[in-house]
């Protein structure tokens, strides 16, 4: 058995591998991802892909079923349309990811020195800017997507704190950031329903070196997940029979 699961793995390794050279969107990917295989395979691509950091860890309940060719498409084809969307947005760094149930899912990662001043968790002029659009042109009209709202700091400590204390201190700043652009985006229109979880990570999965401060720049961040709903799996799966 486990023969036969690293074999049906490797060939969908190798189906994807040689399509990522070309410029495949969202909604090829989906198809690609959904034909590859049974619910098995379909649900062993959809975890490894998931627990990779950075690239959609931890977002969105497995469903526990196959996704197929045609669901893969249909979801697939709405997240470029939310990404294309969100690229429009200031401030926005916008990519796809995959999601805990192997599907395109679309992160947008805000600088946390254009959103707050250093040690604040207040809001700055142009972050609710850049928010108030991302609310209104890509939440909005993607009510159907489920959001997941992660803030993470730099590991730099605090004026007479311990290690230990700066770093939880940077849990609760991280929290209360992502918690903050939460509350705004809920001020914009957006359901409180929509947003399925807001977590702060604190020091957390650092996206670059904490040793230089472009890194620490980097690291300090907000990301935003829209990420397919278990009623829009469901709705696909319909659609696609």
């Amino acid at each position: 058995m486990k023969g036969l699961k690293f074999y049906a793995l490797a060939l969908s390794a190798g189906m994807l591998m040689s399509s990522c050279g070309g410029n495949l969107n969202n909604t090829g990917k989906g198809s690609l991802i959904g034909a590859g295989g049974g619910a098995a395979l379909g649900t062993l691509i959809g975890t490894l892909a998931a627990n990779k950091k950075g690239k959609g860890a931890g977002i969105g309940a497995a469903v526990g079923v196959a996704v197929g060719t045609g669901v893969g498409a249909l979801i697939g084809k709405k997240m470029d349309k939310a990404k294309a969307a969100a690229q429009q947005v200031e401030n926005a760094q916008v990519e796809s990811v995959t999601d805990s149930n192997g599907l395109e899912a679309v992160k947008v990662t805000f600088d946390s020195g254009i959103l707050f001043t250093t040690g604040s968790a207040t809001l700055s002029s142009a972050a609710t800017s850049s928010l108030a659009k991302f609310a209104s042109t890509v939440l909005n009209v993607n009510k159907d997507m489920d959001v997941a709202i992660k803030g993470y700091t730099d590991n730099q400590g605090w004026k007479n704190s311990t290690a230990a204390e700066s770093s939880q201190k940077n849990v609760v700043l991280s929290q209360q950031r992502a918690g903050a652009v939460s509350n705004f985006l809920i001020s914009c229109g957006v359901s409180s329903s929509q947003i399925a979880s807001v977590e702060g990570l604190g020091e957390a999965d650092p996206v670059a070196d904490n040793s230089t401060t472009a890194g620490q720049e980097q690291n300090r961040r907000v990301e935003v997940y829209l990420y397919a709903s278990k009623q829009m799996i469901e709705e696909a799966q319909a659609a696609s029979k």
